[in-house]
């Protein structure tokens, strides 16, 4: 049977209890058999922020993943040279694993901003666009959006049921810069490792 991996990108800065849980999500909706977290290198996107390292994030991922034994940690993007881009990582991966579908993982802000990205149709080219679909609202708006970028790029999109979780990675940032608590939105292991080097409190 041909394996099917899930794909969660991003920076992961950090990586919360919101992606676990669109992961899980998505690994048991459509049935995959692993889900590959890949944080991102240099984002052409995000240039101008001030982002830790790569190692730094790729070891809160790790953190966080650990005891999910569907769960696995790339440092494909972490290690290209220059920036980097979604169709990269997906024409890499297709062609280390012809036989392997790939589902890449996104939120409904992202399906809307996806003709920003580099390359749209070698992203349709290459896997199956898992689109997370919240509570608010918004699915007609979003199932328009799907069908139209499906027929002009002869692609698939599927949603993806999740709820509403109000949790983000600027969030927990801005909670630890002003001392507040993180717990429940970030694994404990993370919170340990973002005490331990001191980060966001600047």
């Amino acid at each position: 049977m041909t394996k099917k991996v899930g794909i969660m990108g991003g920076t992961f800065n950090p990586i919360h209890i919101g992606h676990l849980i669109l992961a899980e999500t998505a690994r048991t909706q459509f049935e995959l058999d692993e889900i590959l977290f890949i944080p991102s290198g240099i984002s052409y996107m995000k240039q101008g922020m001030n982002i830790p390292a790569g190692k730094i994030r790729a070891d809160m991922t790790s953190l966080a993943i650990e005891d999910n034994p569907y769960f696995a940690l790339s440092l494909m993007e972490i290690e290209r040279v220059g920036n980097t881009y979604t169709y990269e990582t997906l024409e890499a991966l297709k062609k280390q694993n012809p036989e392997t579908d790939y589902f890449f993982i996104l939120g409904a802000d992202s399906l809307f901003a996806l003709e920003k990205w580099q390359s749209t149709q070698k992203i349709f080219d290459n896997c199956t666009i898992l689109a997370a679909v919240r509570e608010e609202g918004t699915k007609d708006d979003i199932e328009l959006e799907a069908a139209r970028l499906s027929e002009k790029y002869q692609g698939k999109i599927l949603l993806l049921n999740c709820g509403n979780m109000d949790i983000s990675s600027t969030k927990i940032r801005d909670n630890v810069k002003n001392g507040r608590s993180i717990r429940y939105m970030v694994p404990e292991k993370v919170i340990a490792y973002i005490e331990e080097h001191k980060l966001y409190r600047d």
